[in-house]
């Protein structure tokens, strides 16, 4: 950005965030309500949307109208309390499937939880202190570990190959691999996956985290009728 930027190209610049702030919150309230992914199952009026998640018409209404008028989702052409909605495949991989690398849903609630933090984010830059990660709560936690898992789970054993000598060293029979900030776990699951001969162990601060790791664990031994190490 050059120093001599104009007040109007600046004034433009902030115009055009604000309406990116207002599409993360529009995307937090799709991915909280489930909205996207009840669209992501066929379209839908608001009266059905409402219907199908437990929700309130009205604010269905609005927030799909909204959807509308961004791009994110796409509307026909009938009279308004008829029109249906729905989404398109590339919206919905990017929304609801937790599984592809271009899934972004849960940037919104990382930006959300940050969000609510900005009063005492103020106090800590005045006094020096800090916030600390418990504080910025579930929303922050939860993001952060389903941003995180569909790289670990598609693209860590890939990524370990390319320094063979540390591939092999986690092969060798009886290692034990430290997954130090381990957070929700799903690094920890990945590694126990590409080496089932390991003994890995999850390490993180925040008892919360630990907590979700434990529940991931669980559901993927369940899924797989195996028995992963726990963190």
């Amino acid at each position: 950005m050059s120093g001599a930027e104009s007040a109007e190209a600046i004034a433009q610049r902030l115009l055009d965030a604000s309406l990116g702030t207002i599409d993360i919150l529009s995307v937090y309230l799709g991915d909280r309500l489930g909205w996207y992914r009840s669209l992501s199952k066929g379209p839908a009026t608001p009266a059905e949307l409402a219907t199908r998640t437990g929700t309130s018409e009205r604010y269905a209404r609005e927030w799909l109208e909204q959807q509308a008028v961004t791009g994110l989702l796409n509307v026909d052409a009938g009279q308004s309390e008829e029109r249906r909605f729905s989404i398109s495949a590339g919206a919905a991989e990017v929304l609801t499937d937790t599984d592809s690398l271009s899934y972004l849903a849960p940037l919104a609630r990382m930006l959300a939880g940050a969000a609510v933090q900005l009063p005492s984010l103020v106090k800590a830059y005045r006094t020096g202190a800090g916030v600390g990660w418990a504080e910025y709560g579930a929303d922050a936690r939860e993001s952060q570990a389903d941003m995180n898992r569909p790289w670990f789970e598609n693209r860590l054993a890939d990524a370990l190959t390319a320094a063979p000598a540390l591939w092999e060293r986690l092969r060798a029979p009886g290692i034990r691999i430290a997954d130090i900030g381990c957070g929700a776990g799903w690094s920890s699951i990945a590694l126990s996956r590409a080496f089932p001969s390991a003994s890995v162990e999850g390490f993180d601060v925040d008892s919360a985290s630990l907590a979700l790791a434990r529940a991931n664990a669980d559901a993927s031994d369940a899924r797989e009728g195996g028995q992963l190490p726990r963190n």
